[in-house]
């Protein structure tokens, strides 16, 4: 096996194109540049200028078949790269706001019974209950409570997914990625 370097934006999309929960980025390469998972690895002697019309129509194909779903965004080294459950929790939920941008208000209706889990604001949150921690989604208008234990976070993904439109199944296997 061979290490190559690649930039930050390539690593994302090529994380963005995960198809399954532990699918590895050359698998991912392979089913992209190939079309296969199985396929061998052909000797390749020409530039990727001379890339065919066919090839960019696969990749286009590849990358609207799948689009959508949040298990495209989110590759198992990104979360094993997250050390820490609220860093996952995070993570989690700016993969499901960057997919459903449209929808994503939904999770303003998500609260307990006490306090409210998200909001447009630290002071929103914060005004809803003490220790309640906020931070915000990154890359979103988005704020989410942090100071509950795990149990509740698997809950908030679970309910967050369910009301994205994702299946009791996939919400489960959100909820199961923190």
């Amino acid at each position: 096996m061979k290490t190559i370097e690649i930039d930050d934006d390539l690593y994302q999309y090529i994380a963005s194109q995960t198809q399954q929960i532990g699918e590895s980025a050359s698998e991912i390469l392979r089913r992209l540049l190939l079309g296969s998972a199985n396929a061998e690895v052909p000797v390749v002697e020409e530039t990727s200028e001379h890339v065919s019309d066919e090839v960019v129509k696969s990749r286009q194909d590849s990358q609207s078949s799948g689009a959508g779903r949040v298990f495209d965004r989110i590759s198992r080294q990104d979360l094993q790269a997250e050390s820490s459950i609220v860093g996952r929790f995070l993570l989690i939920l700016s993969a499901l706001a960057k997919t459903h941008p449209n929808q994503f208000n939904a999770v303003l209706d998500i609260k307990g019974r006490d306090r409210q889990y998200f909001g447009r604001s630290e002071t929103e949150l914060l005004q809803s209950g003490s220790s309640t921690n906020p931070k915000a989604i990154p890359e979103t208008e988005f704020w989410v409570m942090t100071n509950s234990n795990t149990t509740r976070k698997k809950m908030m993904l679970t309910e967050v997914a369910l009301a994205l439109g994702y299946t009791e199944t996939e919400a489960e296997t959100i909820r199961d990625m923190l």
